[in-house]
């Protein structure tokens, strides 16, 4: 790509049964039932970092870099006759469900017929080009996207990406300025997205934030419902700031959470030792990133999430009522404190903490420390993390960071631009690279209370 260039398992599987038999109903024998109809729909809810390559990156390459990369999505070429890279002999139905499994966010890309003024295309000389006829409104344009949209859907069924999924067409940048180019590109994906409608999955395009985007969304503003325009839109827009605006199309469309924007253009990355040639994107699709509100723990009786963890003893404590149920709620959790969450820096609560101080190798005393509450709050059950991610192990994170730091992060269960940046200061703290990744060496230093 250049600039110039979402039920249960149950009910999702019968509504792709009843999809197909509808489909074969009307002769579309084509669209063959999915492989692994219950992967999850992609991209679902996220907010963060993607990358896209030509050719479809190893499983040893993913792995790598669902460890030490920021990036949580990826984009793969699954069809199209004018994509580069038209053999993928890494993108197999089994790789679409091992990264699903692994949490990657999958963007299935088609690059099929372009804009008959790019210069560039057709790239083979079999592959076509949009037809620039107007006769009966665009009509051949729009049969190539009803045709495109039932071959991104047949490949998208093989490789086990389902139905409520979002489907993206790549249309290189080209010369909007010319009627004939910018009318049937714009009548191809008017009949794109409306075919993917029919079949069941979302549309989203891919173009130049001056010449596609553009054109989707003057017709948005200025022609307002002559076109069935996509569902999301994927911006390319090589202004290295990761985010989901343009100067080039108004704010209001596709908002909100229906965009990306691809940032960054052609270069190299290395993570854990791994070197791909990327473009980087950001994404904020879906309902962006979310979790559930957490109440108080304990019955009600202690608020877990503090903006600030003091040190205690005997002398301190009654100052920082709250600290101490924190803490004797968090060792109730550890099954180390069995006594009354009353706020007491009492006998009960000293032998808990001496137990947790032998526990993990400290000198046994009556203080209660920054690096003890840094083990503490990092103690459960945690994978790796990052921009974009959600859940428990995220909140374990964010209260480890506030008290390994002294920075407040809310403890919000999305790994969000604040718990970003804050993981940033406390990896600089500690002398090594800051990535903003909460992976397995992160979480061994954390729980070894290091800060």
């Amino acid at each position: 790509m250049s600039p110039l260039s979402q039920p249960r398992k149950r009910l999702r599987t019968l509504f792709v049964s009843g999809l197909v038999a509808t489909l074969a109903g009307f002769g579309l024998t084509s669209v063959a039932a999915p492989a692994h109809a219950d992967n999850r729909v992609t991209p679902g809810d996220f907010t963060g970092y993607g990358f896209d390559q030509c050719l479809t990156p190893t499983q040893s390459k993913m792995d790598a870099w669902m460890e030490h990369s920021p990036f949580s999505a990826v984009g793969i070429y699954i069809s199209g006759d004018s994509r580069a890279c038209r053999s993928q002999p890494n993108l197999t139905p089994s790789w679409v469900t091992r990264q699903l499994a692994n949490r990657w966010v999958l963007l299935p890309i088609t690059l099929g017929p372009q804009a008959d003024c790019l210069d560039r295309f057709p790239r083979y000389g079999d592959d076509e080009t949009i037809k620039p006829s107007s006769y009966r409104s665009y009509q051949a344009a729009r049969g190539q996207g009803r045709r495109e949209a039932d071959k991104a859907v047949a490949a998208a069924k093989r490789l086990g990406i389902v139905p409520g999924s979002t489907l993206w067409y790549d249309l290189e940048g080209f010369n909007h300025n010319i009627t004939s180019c910018r009318e049937s590109a714009i009548y191809f994906l008017h009949a794109w997205t409306g075919r993917l409608h029919t079949l069941g999955y979302v549309s989203g395009v891919y173009s130049s934030a001056g010449s596609g985007i553009k054109m989707l969304d003057d017709a948005r503003v200025n022609r307002p419902g002559r076109f069935t325009l996509p569902d999301r839109i994927w911006i390319a827009r090589w202004d290295g700031v990761a985010n989901t605006s343009t100067d080039y199309i108004r704010e209001d469309g596709w908002q909100p959470h229906r965009r990306v924007k691809q940032y960054r253009g052609g270069h190299n990355e290395t993570w854990g030792g791994t070197t791909i040639n990327i473009d980087s994107n950001f994404l904020d699709v879906g309902k962006g990133s979310w979790a559930s509100r957490q109440g108080l723990s304990c019955g009600g009786k202690a608020n877990i999430n503090l903006s600030s963890f003091p040190a205690l003893n005997k002398r301190l404590a009654p100052s920082n009522v709250a600290a101490v149920k924190a803490l004797q709620c968090q060792l109730t959790h550890v099954k180390l404190y069995a006594g009354a969450i009353n706020g007491r820096y009492d006998t009960p609560t000293i032998k808990a903490i001496n137990a947790f101080q032998r526990q993990r190798g400290l000198r046994v005393a009556v203080t209660w420390t920054k690096r003890s509450w840094v083990m503490l709050n990092s103690t459960g059950a945690y994978r790796t993390v990052k921009r974009g991610h959600t859940g428990p192990p995220v909140r374990l994170a964010q209260r480890a960071l506030t008290a390994a730091t002294g920075r407040y992060v809310p403890v919000t269960g999305v790994f969000d631009a604040r718990t970003e940046a804050v993981t940033k200061l406390w990896q600089r703290n500690l002398g090594g690279a800051d990535t903003g990744v909460m992976n397995r060496t992160a979480w061994s230093r954390l729980r070894d209370g290091r800060y």
